[in-house]
């Protein structure tokens, strides 16, 4: 079963063809995806790799996490399920306000 792997700390330059490039040296690689801002369309540092195994996931935290690339000490950890958040919506607020 495949591994989602988080990772941190990535240079603004990294590219997807990168990280991939880089996990593929501790496996078979499923998907790699580097988070992008909505507005700016420029990187926002951290991304996802998905690794086939439970075995190269262990192999790539062990041999990346720490690991200097672009500059950056990279953060590799097992990535943690999406918690479920409240939509936003509204307007929020406080009190009333009395207009004279």
């Amino acid at each position: 079963m495949a591994t989602k792997l988080y990772v941190g700390n990535l240079s603004f330059n990294t590219t997807e063809g990168d990280l991939q490039r880089l996990f593929e040296q501790a496996g078979r690689v499923v998907s790699c995806t580097i988070i992008m801002d909505k507005f700016t369309n420029k990187s926002r540092g951290f991304g996802f790799v998905e690794m086939s195994s439970q075995e190269e996931a262990n192999k790539a935290i062990a041999d990346f996490n720490g690991k200097d690339m672009d500059g950056r000490a990279l953060t590799v950890n097992e990535a943690k399920p999406r918690e479920e958040r409240p939509r936003g919506g509204g307007f929020g607020g406080g009190g009333r306000r009395e207009w004279r």
